[in-house]
């Protein structure tokens, strides 16, 4: 499956975002979903992610309370929108995809995912 993500852009702190994550060569409907970021000179960090079925969803504390991760399976996309973003949230944003695995919540860790897109940038100034 290959994934390419988009939405990102230059937006002021406080403003929000809609990333989306288009899958291709196969339906993602069997796939669970992660959104990760990285900043320039940092790790690669956990966002959000989301089962197969959207039964699960799970946020890092740095952006629980103003992300949603969402998915729409009949347009194979899958969706991360921010709200009341931040300086700090300055990342390119990349999301992955694993096949179902029976796991009742979808991983936090970048290893767990077998297919990566390319990244969006999202530039959040002050």
């Amino acid at each position: 499956v290959q994934l390419q993500a988009s939405g990102g852009g230059l937006v002021q702190a406080g403003g929000s975002l809609r990333l989306s994550c288009v899958a291709s060569g196969r339906n993602i409907n069997s796939y669970d979903i992660g959104w990760f970021r990285q900043a320039p000179g940092k790790e690669r960090e956990f966002v959000a992610a989301i089962t197969w079925n959207g039964g699960s969803t799970s946020y890092a504390d740095s952006v629980k309370g103003r992300s949603t991760i969402s998915r729409d399976d009949a347009r194979n996309t899958a969706y991360l929108r921010m709200n009341s973003l931040k300086p700090e949230d300055t990342a390119v944003y990349i999301c992955a995809a694993r096949p179902y695995t029976g796991a009742m919540v979808a991983p936090r860790t970048s290893s767990r995912y077998d297919y990566w897109g390319q990244g969006t940038l999202v530039t959040v100034s002050s």
